[in-house]
């Protein structure tokens, strides 16, 4: 038996009709995973990983310690300064996930008495890190860029304070995007330090689909390769100073095991992949049908604005959005709910996450679903 302060929680979690379970791996029709490409079953990426491998010789499974130990494998060498030139970036720095990044920056990073002011809808993994930091954190209204002004103007900053401000390039719950372009002069604007996570944009958005940031160049981006990369990781690019840093004082990277030298091979066919394939382009003619048809069918105004490849249905109550999801499963359509306290209560809603390789079949049908159920 858990403690009963525990067993509380899980029962008020149940009552809520909130519980977490996992499911079992199904064959439906995929409009739930992050895999935007379908590089995570690329056979080309698997293959010329496996080829890398056997070609210099590498049979480790294993990293077997942190890269401050043993585990800096040479690979690391060789795709961090791959990651500079695609991204161009004059530092990167790998770490075993974005939850892991985030985690390691944000809680190293801003310093006692420095200010940061984040996006209210931030990820969990951003919320997470600024909790461990010294720092006083502020939010601001999603998207908001006059309440993040006005909070700005509130402190007072001086030499020995720094500000930081922190967004993502495509939000996870939501598949908008803020105005990235203004959000950078607002920090010049105060002399801040502007970092972008850039985990769902990367492989989908942007030049060569190499994510939204490449033209206002912030201080730090965070960017992964669990997503539409198929594979496994994240990294941080940066300066080399701010990597020094990193290096030194960011713990999640310090007593972290490192990745295997297979995870890293994987991370450089991908990123040499993407660079010349052909299923980002249809990706971005789904998103597109997918759009079209929302508005076809009259459900524009249940679904929150989006150009990603994520596209949110409201659907009110944790009761009402999970008996929608599960009508569209029990038709053969893997859709997840995303319910509260994940979201705030009333914009519990279904995530469509748009694939390339989703028919258009698929997605009339499965809106058609949502429709008859929906209303």
């Amino acid at each position: 038996m858990i403690p009963k302060k525990l067993k509380i929680k899980i029962d008020n979690r149940n009552e809520e009709n909130a519980l977490r379970k996992l499911d079992k791996p199904s064959k439906l029709i995929d409009f739930s995973s992050n895999d935007y490409i379908g590089f995570s079953k690329n056979e080309t990426i698997f293959k010329n990983t496996y080829n890398y491998l056997k070609n210099y010789n590498i049979s480790q499974n294993g990293a077997t310690g942190s890269r401050l130990l043993s585990g800096n494998h040479e690979l690391y060498t060789i795709v961090e300064k791959q990651l500079c030139e695609i991204y161009n970036s004059e530092a990167t720095l790998i770490f075993n996930s974005g939850y892991n990044a985030n985690l390691g920056f944000f809680s190293c990073v801003p310093q006692k008495g420095d200010y940061i002011f984040y996006d209210e809808y931030s990820h969990a993994s951003i919320r997470d890190g600024i909790s461990m930091s010294h720092a006083k954190a502020y939010k601001f209204k999603h998207n908001n860029l006059n309440d993040l002004k006005a909070k700005l103007l509130r402190i007072k900053p001086s030499d020995n304070n720094e500000i930081y401000i922190v967004t993502e390039s495509v939000f996870s719950m939501d598949g908008d995007t803020p105005d990235l372009k203004l959000l950078s002069k607002i920090s010049q604007t105060h002399s801040a330090h502007l970092i972008i996570d850039e985990a769902h944009a990367i492989g989908i958005l942007g030049e060569k689909a190499l994510g939204l940031t490449q033209h206002i160049n912030p201080f730090a981006k965070i960017i992964t390769f669990g997503k539409a990369m198929g594979c496994h990781g994240a990294a941080i690019l940066c300066s080399a100073s701010l990597k020094e840093f990193l290096i030194n004082f960011s713990r999640p990277f310090i007593y972290t095991t490192a990745m295997p030298p297979h995870s890293l091979a994987t991370i450089l066919s991908a990123s040499t992949i993407l660079l010349k394939t052909k299923e980002i382009e249809k990706l971005k003619r789904n998103i597109t049908f997918f759009k079209s048809e929302i508005k076809r069918l009259n459900l524009k105004s249940k679904f929150i604005e989006s150009e990603s490849a994520i596209h949110c249905c409201i659907i009110s109550g944790n009761k009402n959005v999970k008996l929608v999801a599960k009508a569209l499963q029990e038709k053969n359509y893997n859709v997840k709910p995303i319910l509260s306290p994940t979201v705030k209560k009333g914009e519990e809603r279904l995530r469509f996450c748009i694939h390339s390789y989703n028919t258009q079949e698929e997605i009339t049908e499965v809106l058609q679903l949502l429709a008859n159920f929906a209303t």
